[in-house]
């Protein structure tokens, strides 16, 4: 594993931007909260802290990828890292994960093998099917607590393709959780609108937003995510992270693959520092606490 950077508050990183608003980007979502400072009654009206295992993993599950003809394998082998990943050199159990290019068939694999998950499931309009009849490919959420409010919204995306962003509240954590994947390709300004869309649709105070975000830390496309939030692998101010994306021969090429936290946070992140088989990216683990 890549050595992390220390388990440290984050709240000098990076001075919050304007965020760029879901009506501008034509961007709708419905059921959630909006974003805002939630407790600003004092003390007696914060939630209770709390630990987030978390876990964002492309796992390519769809035609054309490693396990793409294996798909209940590769679901066996997304189980087993959900039952152990490591973070800072010791090994922890995820309590949430956020997956991209899942099938909807390997969803209902992890309700059953993780029955007292909860689970929530999108796939944008055109996404590929997957094999063995495992349905469509797309986003998912699960979390080992209670999943309340699971809404999905359209993102604005370029003619001819469409993107989905995936979010849930998880009452208990007072943390509300999203997922998506961003607009590959030539298409900076589709994702800098994206992007924009997403940081709106999460809101403030307590959330975990992750994906793969086809774009490299330092590209302007990210700037609303970074200006609104701490990424788990920065360091300091600066956007940073270890290379996620993988070749055909497992060698790291860039950082794809984000997850993104409120900035009360304190966090620790890890990325595998050896090749994953099961997919052409690696996973990213971090263990998240709010105060």
């Amino acid at each position: 594993m890549r050595s992390p950077r220390a388990l440290i508050p984050l709240l000098s990183v990076c001075a919050a931007a304007a965020v760029v608003t879901a009506a501008a980007t034509g961007a709708s979502i419905q059921g959630l909260r909006g974003g805002g400072p939630a407790h600003a009654d004092g003390a007696a009206d914060r939630p209770a802290a709390v630990t987030i295992n978390a876990l964002s993993w492309n796992v390519c599950g769809g035609p054309g990828c490693p396990s793409g003809s294996a798909p209940a394998r590769l679901a066996k082998e997304i189980v087993q890292r959900m039952r152990a990943t490591e973070v800072g050199g010791r090994t922890v159990r995820p309590n949430a994960v956020l997956l991209q290019e899942v099938c909807e068939g390997q969803v209902r694999t992890f309700r059953t093998s993780l029955p007292k998950w909860s689970w929530a499931f999108a796939s944008p309009p055109g996404a590929e099917a997957c094999a063995d009849g495992q349905g469509r490919a797309g986003v998912a959420i699960g979390t080992d607590a209670p999943l309340s409010a699971q809404r999905q919204a359209r993102l604005p995306a370029p003619a001819g393709s469409a993107r989905v962003a995936l979010c849930g509240e998880v009452p208990s954590w007072s943390t509300r959780v999203c997922v998506t994947q961003l607009t590959a390709g030539e298409s900076g300004q589709w994702r800098r609108k994206e992007a924009g869309a997403l940081t709106s649709l999460a809101g403030t105070d307590r959330i975990l937003v992750g994906g793969e975000l086809a774009d490299v830390p330092e590209s302007p496309a990210l700037d609303p995510l970074y200006a609104a939030y701490a990424e788990c692998d920065q360091t300091g101010s600066s956007r940073t992270g270890a290379k996620t994306r993988q070749d055909w021969r497992g060698s790291a090429l860039d950082k794809t693959d984000y997850l993104f936290i409120g900035k009360s946070a304190a966090v620790s992140c890890s990325v595998p520092s050896t090749p994953v088989k099961a997919s052409d990216h690696r996973p990213l683990s971090a263990v998240v606490r709010y105060p």
